[in-house]
């Protein structure tokens, strides 16, 4: 792995100026269609400016509209986050938001809004301060301050590329945290040291890396590794969610199993760590090791997933399947001498392995928190991942009506052709 990376190509060199906005010294960059604002935002927006506010756009919908625009698309504003200043609270935008959509009032408590207008979701809030009470992510008390300083309003989230907010009555950046250039740059860096209080934040940032192949900035790698404990104060359910991300959003997933090795993560996975170091005979995997191996083929299988059009679930198979095929080598590898190098006709052979890799794949698979119908596809795909060996040219009928059988199992099994993705990655 460790594939260099190449600049995003946001245009920021130059671009940048300094502007007091209230009291807070904030970085602004002229993008005046970055977003494509939708008729339904455009009267959220309004409603939040016509009781005094200053309606701005946060977080990932700022990330993945420059995202988008370094290739030169402009994304659509729909299921957005509007941050509103200037307002002491909710009392006079509740019923101004009521007029333009429907309203939900459940999280005012935490100064937020839900609207939903003709199937778009909308959530408006006021600045938000975070205080520490408990273990998790769900250990906080969250207070709204008016008084809150756009920096340190942006401050409480998780990495630069995330504290950006867009300005969509003047097409002002405001990136106090140097969001874009990490972006450009492809850097996750956490925002401030408030980045330790919540331990979903590192998987967040693996799978970060995998979506948009980025590294971890080397403090923040640190700062993950100090926070390595925590990992058992994560239910399951988020702990997928995060995963499920690199296997159905993920362009290079190699990233993510780089992060997880430097923050010291991975040791929540033994099994995945086991193939770190585990060495391959060079004449059929020139790449290296194991683990390079297994990251290599993720990509691949994700990269033709995006070629291919294939759908989510599609591509969650094939890229879970890939990264987790050859679990079993780290067992079942045979090496002549493990100091030195191979002699004239030895071999470095991993008989067994695929049959092998099942267990380990599924202990992995349960770690995650992935649900039952997705080890049901995952895993034959990793026992029966060789069984194209040894067939000399076009297979017999016969040979292809066995392996739909053994895939299928009882009916909620791959398919073959979820099958010839996962072979299709390990070979090329």
């Amino acid at each position: 792995m460790n594939q260099p990376r190449k600049p995003l190509g946001i245009p920021i060199a130059g671009q940048y100026d300094f502007k007091t906005v209230g009291t807070a010294q904030v970085q602004l960059r002229r993008s005046v269609d970055l977003l494509a604002l939708t008729d339904e935002a455009r009267s959220v927006i309004d409603a939040c400016a016509k009781v005094g506010g200053r309606p701005l756009i946060v977080g990932g919908s700022v990330r993945d509209a420059l995202y988008a625009a370094a290739i030169g698309q402009v994304i659509a504003s729909k299921d957005i986050d509007i941050e509103v200043h200037g307002l002491q609270d909710t009392n006079s935008l509740i019923p101004e938001l009521a007029t333009v959509g429907d309203v939900d009032t459940h999280g005012v408590s935490f100064g937020v809004i839900a609207v939903r207008i003709n199937g778009q979701d909308f959530d408006v809030s006021l600045p938000r301060r975070d205080s520490k009470t408990g273990d998790g992510h769900r250990g906080f008390d969250i207070h709204v301050d008016p008084e809150l300083s756009m920096d340190e309003a942006f401050s409480r989230r998780d990495f630069t590329i995330n504290a950006m907010g867009w300005d969509p009555e003047t097409g002002d950046l405001i990136d106090p945290f140097g969001g874009a250039q990490d972006l450009h740059d492809r850097i996750l860096r956490h925002t401030s040291e408030a980045f330790v209080e919540d331990p979903l934040r590192v998987l967040r940032g693996v799978q970060f890396a995998a979506r948009f192949d980025m590294e971890l900035a080397p403090e923040t790698i640190e700062l993950c590794r100090s926070m390595k404990d925590e990992f058992a104060q994560l239910p399951p359910s988020r702990v997928w969610g995060e995963f499920d991300k690199i296997g159905t959003k993920g362009v290079r997933p190699s990233r993510a199993l780089d992060a997880l090795h430097q923050t010291g993560w991975e040791e929540h996975f033994p099994t995945l760590a086991a193939v770190r170091g585990v060495r391959q005979d060079p004449t059929w995997h020139p790449e290296g090791t194991v683990d390079v191996h297994l990251g290599m083929a993720a990509d691949s299988a994700a990269q033709a997933a995006i070629r291919n059009g294939a759908t989510e679930d599609e591509r969650r198979i094939a890229v879970l399947g890939a990264m987790l095929h050859d679990l079993g080598k780290a067992t079942h590898t045979d090496v002549p001498d493990q100091s030195s190098a191979l002699s004239a006709g030895e071999r470095i052979t991993s008989h067994g392995h695929a049959e092998a890799g099942v267990d380990p794949a599924a202990d992995f698979l349960d770690r995650i928190g992935a649900p039952g119908h997705v080890k049901d596809k995952v895993l034959p795909l990793i026992s029966a991942h060789m069984y194209h060996a040894g067939i000399k040219g076009d297979p017999q009928p016969s040979t292809v009506r066995k392996l739909v059988r053994r895939l299928a199992g009882n009916g909620t099994g791959p398919t073959i052709h979820d099958w010839a993705r996962v072979v299709d990655a390990d070979v090329t």
